[in-house]
């Protein structure tokens, strides 16, 4: 049970039911996270247009290494909800059963190429409190394998991302 109290779909402004009633008819409930972005109109739409653009969107990386990227990095916040969550999108985006599971033993245990791992490594660690140290040999690194400063900024986006909707969902003990 969530922290806050959570508003229900009548009680959101018309604004937000108008953007979250596809959600609500294509799965048939909202999810708590929406719930909780919903207490505040400006949170709900700067929120929903980050996943608007950098998930939903065709991008310039794949919806596998997005969905990658989402797993790992909720996997290493410790949220449970969001890994949830993001197995049942990566289903809809394609991703097997199997490859999600992959991805969620590690990096290591991957069967992707060095250039994959090496992004998802990087993400990673682009996540710790300490990314203010990543020097600009590493980002170099990840261009020599050949992404571009577009897919490189993308990846470190999605990663910012995950720490930020990680944050909301853990602090206010979401998937309780």
């Amino acid at each position: 049970m969530a922290h806050i109290r959570l508003p229900d779909f009548e009680e959101m402004t018309p604004a937000i039911q108008g953007r979250a009633l596809p959600i609500l008819e294509k799965t048939g409930k909202l999810g708590e996270i929406f719930k909780l972005m919903a207490v505040d109109e400006k949170v709900y739409f700067a929120t929903d247009m980050m996943i608007q653009k950098y998930l939903l969107d065709e991008t310039a990386l794949s919806y596998d290494i997005k969905e990658a990227i989402a797993l790992l990095i909720s996997k290493e916040n410790g949220c449970k909800m969001c890994v949830d969550v993001h197995k049942g999108i990566a289903k809809m985006l394609g991703l097997s059963e199997e490859r999600i599971e992959e991805i969620l033993q590690g990096v290591d245990a991957l069967n992707a190429s060095d250039k994959e791992k090496a992004l998802l490594n990087f993400c990673i660690r682009a996540s710790k409190k300490d990314s203010y140290k990543i020097l600009k040999e590493e980002i170099d690194a990840l261009k020599d394998l050949g992404y571009s400063d577009v897919e490189i900024v993308e990846a470190v986006a999605i990663t910012g991302y995950f720490n930020y909707i990680n944050t909301l969902s853990n602090v206010f003990g979401l998937g309780q």
